[in-house]
């Protein structure tokens, strides 16, 4: 019941906003709308005062036509042709006081002149100043109304004063603080949009900034030692006379040169402000793990690689992420349980690929080098974009293990709660929990 009065209320606020939505969009032409209809009324009584007791220029006309009609008809035609028709279309010409000024305000003038009927014209000396920031026709248009306003009432000049005031001078102001404070609204919307533009540029600046300083720093810190790692391996590999001295180093010689290849491409990513892309080697995959475990069995690590099931092709992106996670445990197993025994297993299923990496405790107390304890959380990571599951602990032996599961099938989409997920699927897993 909760939850059907929430989705009420939920669907009642977006009809809601969307009617608001509409209706704010459309403001402007119903104002219009509103003006034509509204001061149709307030126009006809104008029209007939202005004629019966005003100045206006039809008013003896009227007068003397209306004396000369007998018929009834006759006279509610002629008043139809005299008032109703002239007042219609002068509030017809209000639906484009934003668009066509000039015809309210020829309107206006007609309906003042002719009828001694001011507010067509009042309308559109409001409506121009409130939505043109042009005020040279402004100008024109109130002196022509001020002279017409004059010859009509030029009696007593305290009139005068006062009806230019309520008729022309009110308007005009009124459209003016209209017109200029949306004007000021505009510019300061321009404003903030050309400060945010200018923050965005000020940001990317300072991310290019600091994306160059992270390169350089990652080059003095990392490709320097590197580098210099590489050149005492060389010159050992050379002066040695012992066959294992002499892999041990053409090894670290070789490992030291990729990792600064890869580093080298990740400082051109790094200082280039253009492309998020590093243009370096192609990513390893499956087929790169006999190398990478032949690396590891050369560096002195006693590693056991066991693959089970069918093997067919996958996708590029789950051998990435297995010879990743593959890669992740061997680095761990060495820094963390140096001399341990470590097997590696890889199960090609039916619908998935299950990846392992297991050591054995430690033989002797190990000085684990710094650690950055961000390995297996970019990894998880990684495992769960995948749409897979990631799992790591101590064993009951007191070794270490670490397991992962990745979709193989058509349905790879990742789960938000992969990366807290448990052990599951282990039938025919011979590294199931309690190894």
């Amino acid at each position: 019941m909760k939850t059907w009065s929430q989705d009420r209320l939920r669907d009642l606020g977006a009809l809601l906003r969307h009617n608001w939505h509409w209706w704010w969009k459309r403001r402007l032409r119903v104002a219009d709308w509103c003006y034509a209809l509204f001061t149709l009324p307030f126009s006809g009584l104008m029209m007939l005062a202005g004629t019966a007791t005003g100045p206006g220029l039809l008013a003896t006309p009227f007068d003397m036509g209306m004396a000369l009609v007998d018929d009834p008809r006759s006279a509610v035609l002629a008043g139809f042709l005299a008032y109703a028709l002239p007042g219609t279309l002068a509030s017809v010409t209000m639906l484009w006081r934003r668009s066509r000024p000039a015809w309210l305000m020829v309107a206006g003038l007609l309906m003042l002149v002719l009828y001694g009927n001011p507010v067509p014209l009042m309308v559109g000396l409001y409506s121009y100043p409130a939505h043109f920031s042009d005020r040279t026709p402004l100008v024109g248009w109130f002196t022509v109304s001020l002279l017409s306003l004059g010859a009509l009432y030029h009696s007593t000049p305290v009139g005068f004063v006062v009806l230019a005031v309520f008729y022309l001078v009110v308007p005009v102001i009124g459209g003016l603080w209209i017109g200029t404070r949306r004007q000021l609204i505009d510019r300061l919307k321009e404003r903030a949009e050309r400060l945010e533009r200018e923050q965005h540029m000020l940001a990317e600046q300072a991310i290019g900034a600091e994306r160059t300083r992270i390169a350089r720093e990652m080059h003095d810190v990392v490709a320097h030692r590197v580098s210099l790692m590489v050149l005492h391996a060389g010159g050992l590999e050379v002066s040695t006379a012992d066959p294992r001295t002499v892999e041990a180093a053409g090894l670290i010689r070789t490992t030291g040169r990729e990792a600064l290849s890869e580093l080298r491409g990740i400082l051109g990513v790094l200082r280039d402000e253009d492309t998020d892309t590093a243009p370096t080697a192609p990513q390893p995959v499956l087929g790169d793990l006999e190398r990478l475990v032949a690396e590891w069995r050369g560096a002195g690590m006693r590693v056991r690689w066991e693959k089970t099931g069918r093997v067919r092709p996958l996708p590029v992106s789950v051998q990435r992420t297995a010879y990743r996670i593959v890669q992740e445990g061997l680095t761990n197993a060495a820094k963390h349980a140096t001399g341990a025994p470590v097997e590696v297993w890889l199960h090609h299923g039916e619908d998935r690929l299950e990846v392992e990496v297991a050591n054995d405790p430690a033989t002797a107390p190990v000085h684990a080098p710094p650690r950055s304890g961000f390995g297996l959380t970019g990894l998880r990571e990684r495992v769960v974009l995948a749409g897979g599951e990631l799992s790591s602990g101590v064993c009951p032996d007191g070794g270490w293990r670490l397991r992962a599961i990745l979709p193989v099938g058509e349905d790879t989409a990742p789960d938000a709660n992969s990366s807290e997920a448990e052990e599951e699927g282990t039938d025919g897993d011979p590294h199931a929990p309690g190894r």
